[in-house]
């Protein structure tokens, strides 16, 4: 897997970590080894401008995924491609407060890997399906690690 990781933020974070789950919930959900995937992380300011950009909605937010040749779970009989880019905000994900900046990137992560894969939480049993997956994800990378 080809993961490429560019910092533009102020802020320090374990991109080990982050390349490491990325790659991690990737292989999970049965994407080609060879498929690509770009991580950004960035600041307040690049994120809003982003998020009001693609989503028309104004202010910063946590984590953004923008998928390119739209790969589905199970995927890698159909050989690699680019999975898509994801851009995480650590200065906004720190005020989620419910755990360690490093565990919530780890789990913005695998959300956004998720949401380059197709799934989604709009609909109640949506959110059931991807949180869950999210979780089991994050449980057994952890036990890796």
């Amino acid at each position: 897997m080809k993961i490429e990781l560019v910092n533009n933020s102020t802020g320090k974070c374990d991109e080990t970590a982050i390349i490491s789950i990325a790659k991690f919930a990737l292989i999970e959900s049965g994407i080609h080894p060879d498929s690509e995937l770009s991580i950004q992380v960035v600041t307040e300011e690049i994120m809003s401008d982003l998020h009001m950009k693609w989503m028309n909605l104004p202010g910063p937010t946590d984590v953004l995924s923008f998928a390119m040749d739209e790969m589905k779970p199970n995927s890698a009989a159909n050989g690699p491609g680019i999975v898509g880019d994801l851009v995480l905000c650590p200065s906004y994900a720190k005020n989620n407060g419910k755990q360690s900046l490093d565990k919530e990137l780890e789990l913005l992560t695998v959300h956004g890997v998720l949401h380059l894969l197709g799934y989604d939480h709009e609909e109640e049993n949506e959110e059931v399906v991807m949180f869950t997956l999210q979780d089991e994800i994050l449980k057994k990378w952890r036990l890796l690690v």
